[in-house]
């Protein structure tokens, strides 16, 4: 009894020392795929999630500045055409005479 007691022991023991192992070498590799990807995206120049949070800010920005710029053209615009007068037929300038000496 004492025999097959302590041969369950050693299963276990053995058993729980393989799930130890197990789970570090899971760890491990873990770590290396993260590595091995953080360096892909470092040598692919992409951009971190800040960085495009950034830049989508400023454009988002410069669209409504621009927007606004041209309804504001618009109007300056329909502005300028209403205070046009009517075109007036001009005379054609007098051509200066020059004297010979």
């Amino acid at each position: 009894m004492q025999t097959s007691n302590r041969i369950l022991d050693d299963l276990a023991k053995v058993a729980g020392g393989a799930a130890s192992t197990i789970a570090g070498v899971k760890s491990e590799a873990e770590n290396l795929i993260r590595q091995q990807l953080q360096r892909l995206l470092a040598d692919a120049d992409l951009v971190s999630r800040e960085e495009f949070e950034v830049v989508k800010a400023l454009a988002t920005k410069a669209r409504t500045e621009q927007e606004k710029l041209t309804a504001r053209v618009k109007k300056l615009e329909a502005k300028l055409v209403a205070k046009k007068p009517a075109a007036k037929k001009s005379k054609p300038a007098k051509a200066k005479k020059t004297k010979k000496a």
